[in-house]
């Protein structure tokens, strides 16, 4: 997610963070670099202007921050226009939605509507629990265009453990209200009704869902979108909205190989909230949209807190709160670097996890095919080193590396790459809290 906006975006900003001074030149070179990677990102040209118009402003307007370098200042300014664009802070954040309510996804064929319907509905049903509440949920589907999704569909709520319910019509607005009149009678909390898509947006289709919209009047009206569109993904949004309306949007597939254009403009473009992203074929591979996160994953600063909250339910809760605590604080050890790994591990392969690290947009790719080998080599090396080592690796000169690497069966050189990545993580936090204190 945000790979390529983040590789470019890093590369530019780590040569601007060390500029001691702010030139007319340097400036330009850097907002020249910033326009070309938005461009190539698939954003509109409008708002790549208004994006790089707002940075010329704010540096012309600015005062340097205590603690800032003027470099780094540039940064700051980058990130915070990030935010602007992305949401802002404080963005609507769905963890619940309200009781009872009906929830209307709405999408064209092809864009993951009808798994993005049983995502949600695992995902509220996790929030649930986790806080010691049950929800009583029900998918449907209006869906006769393509019967094979309301099949799909059925599976797919057995997988999660919510129930599913198929009327007894192939008139989508009679069907709908069959499925509305059971929702009531049953005294569902949620009812996640998924609706007919067209490979194009077509009148039918258009009339269809302003029919089902006006008699049933869900609470939400949630629109997924394909990210791999690019800019075709907002015409789609802005007809919808014209024609339909709709509260929010999920944005799907931005695990595949998108550029985050769509991502980047749609808040700006439609003054529309993204409440979530899909990020692969799993039924939990779906996150919520955190503008904050999401600005810092695209400086190459990672996300922490999303790794945190993502690992909660396979390891200790405390120790992943120390690790996050420690590095946003500036007191990350060694030992935190390996409970780090240790979580990592546990939650799958690094190469699905690294982009939440700070710093991993350093790392290539085929470096990251080579992870899980390394990682073994990290926690040998760091499990081989004495307490005062790990809490204090300034002290690791080259006898104690010697035995280090005797010990773990590794090279000197394994040590010194371990030691050059956990400073590249401390040097990232270190900007970040600059930025944005926790």
């Amino acid at each position: 997610m945000f790979d390529f906006l983040s590789q470019k975006f890093s590369g530019i900003l780590g040569w601007m963070k060390d500029k001691g001074r702010l030139t007319e030149e340097n400036i330009q070179d850097a907002v020249n670099q910033v326009q070309n990677a938005l461009l190539d990102a698939d954003v509109p040209y409008e708002l790549v202007q208004s994006f790089l118009s707002g940075i010329k402003s704010e540096i012309i307007n600015t005062k340097l921050q205590s603690g800032l370098r003027p470099g780094e200042k540039f940064i700051k300014i980058v990130y915070d226009k990030l935010l602007e664009f992305l949401g802002g802070e404080n963005n609507f954040v769905v963890d619940s939605f309200q009781i009872p309510s009906v929830i209307m996804v709405m999408g064209l064929q092809g864009s993951g509507k009808t798994t993005t319907v049983a995502k949600l509905a695992n995902y509220i049903l996790k929030q649930a629990k986790k806080n010691g509440k049950n929800r009583k949920i029900l998918l449907a589907s209006v869906d006769f265009y393509r019967p094979a999704a309301i099949e799909q569909l059925k599976i797919l709520a057995k997988q999660v453990g919510v129930d599913f319910y198929a009327p007894d019509t192939g008139d989508s607005l009679k069907a709908a209200y069959d499925i509305y009149n059971y929702y009531k009678k049953n005294s569902y909390q949620l009812l996640f009704l998924d609706t007919a898509g067209r490979l194009h947006i077509d009148q039918d289709m258009i009339e269809e869902l302003k029919q089902i919209d006006k008699n049933l009047e869900p609470k939400y009206k949630i629109l997924v979108l394909d990210s791999m569109t690019g800019q075709e993904s907002l015409n789609v949004a802005k007809v919808f909205d014209k024609s339909v309306g709709f509260n929010s949007a999920i944005l799907t597939k931005m695990d595949s190989d998108t550029r985050g254009g769509a991502a980047f403009s749609f808040k700006y473009e439609l003054k529309k909230n993204i409440i979530f992203v899909g990020s692969g074929e799993k039924i939990d591979d779906i996150e919520s949209f955190i503008p904050e996160r999401m600005a810092s994953r695209i400086l190459g600063m990672g996300d922490i807190l999303t790794l945190i909250e993502k690992s909660q339910d396979l390891i200790d809760e405390k120790k992943s709160g120390d690790v996050a605590n420690n590095l946003m604080a500036g007191n990350f050890s060694l030992q935190d670097f390996l409970d780090q790994i240790s979580m990592v591990s546990q939650m799958g392969s690094l190469q699905k996890i690294a982009k939440y690290l700070p710093g991993a947009n350093t790392i290539s790719p085929e470096m990251l095919e080579k992870s899980q080998e390394e990682m073994k080599k990290f926690k040998a090396i760091i499990s081989s080193m004495t307490k005062k080592e790990r809490f204090l690796p300034q002290i690791l000169d080259a006898s104690r590396k010697k035995r280090i690497a005797l010990g773990s069966g590794v090279l000197v050189s394994d040590i010194n790459i371990l030691l050059q990545k956990f400073e590249q993580s401390k040097q990232f936090a270190k900007m970040f809290r600059k930025f944005k204190p926790f």
